[in-house]
């Protein structure tokens, strides 16, 4: 069987599930529920802005967008929130079209 490479916050969720530390929720369905109205509350994009960019950052952007396989618009707006709720993590991209020695 092969070997699955967990980052560090999937280990530290395996390690307090096998230490027992996880309890079931008393009404499953309610607690499903809940949680779908927070998803709907969280992805509904009701409001609309304009920004202005530096056209390299948009063209990076793009591709950044192409190779996921989604919007450019929903990759900004994602980035966004990931940044707001904490969960934005700074890595080098594998294959950086700018060379970050150029960037200002």
């Amino acid at each position: 069987m092969k070997k699955l490479k967990l980052e560090e916050e999937e280990k530290e969720i395996l390690e307090s599930f096998e230490r027992d530390e996880w309890e079931p929720v008393q009404d499953l369905e309610k607690e499903v529920k809940k949680h779908q109205v927070y998803a709907r509350n969280t992805l509904r994009k009701d409001k609309r802005i304009n920004i202005r960019i530096s056209s390299k950052d948009l063209e990076e952007l793009q591709l950044v967008a192409v190779e996921d396989g989604i919007p450019y618009q929903t990759l900004i707006s994602s980035i966004l929130h990931r940044f707001l709720s904490g969960r934005l993590i700074e890595k080098p991209r594998q294959n950086n079209r700018i060379n970050q020695t150029q960037r200002v």
